[in-house]
């Protein structure tokens, strides 16, 4: 890996989300442009290097064609839950890889495998929504904001977020709300 991609910070401007979510938020929009951070295995190291992940997985070409694989697809389910499509796609990411049960000297664990090192970072983040359907299902969400694209687990107690960020997307939905009212009806 290239030593300024191992020092590169990740440019977008809300991370945090459980592994799959901050998969889908790899794509932003910023100044009315889209963003993409997977553009380059340079954003792909950098995105794994988030999770504590880049030294686990190689974040090559043949790896960050997986991962934005996974990408559509995770989308896909989430945007069309119960889709059969949809779900086929999912599962189509998940034959890469297997949970295998252990047992050591520290007793019962787990251990993921996949058919082909390239596709670790992919199936672990369609494990990772698997996960979170199985978890919290009606808390994955898509930010309010109009010309927002990202998404979030809802993790508020009554489970009404409706931002990613209160600080990005809920201020700007405040403003333009404050704007509205203070122009008033116009004679």
């Amino acid at each position: 890996m290239e030593e300024d991609a191992m020092t590169e910070v990740d440019p977008r401007p809300f991370v945090g989300e459980p592994f799959a979510l901050d998969l889908l938020n790899t794509r932003w929009q910023e100044h009315g442009r889209q963003e993409d951070l997977l553009d380059a295995p340079a954003g792909l190291h950098v995105w794994l290097a988030g999770h504590g992940l880049a030294e686990r997985f190689p974040a090559g070409a043949a790896s960050l064609r997986a991962v934005r694989t996974t990408r559509r697809a995770l989308a896909a389910a989430v945007t069309e839950p119960g889709s059969p499509d949809a779900a086929r796609q999912v599962d189509e990411i998940l034959d890469h890889g297997r949970v295998r049960l252990t047992l050591d000297a520290e007793g019962p664990g787990e251990r993921a495998e996949f058919t082909d090192p390239h596709w670790g970072a992919a199936w672990t983040a369609a494990q990772d929504y698997r996960r979170l359907l199985a978890t919290a299902p009606d808390r994955i969400r898509l930010c309010d904001q109009p010309d927002c694209i990202r998404y979030f687990l809802d993790t508020s107690r009554n489970g009404t977020r409706r931002w990613c960020s209160m600080a990005l997307c809920g201020n700007r939905a405040k403003a333009a709300r404050h704007y509205a009212r203070s122009r008033g009806p116009r004679a």
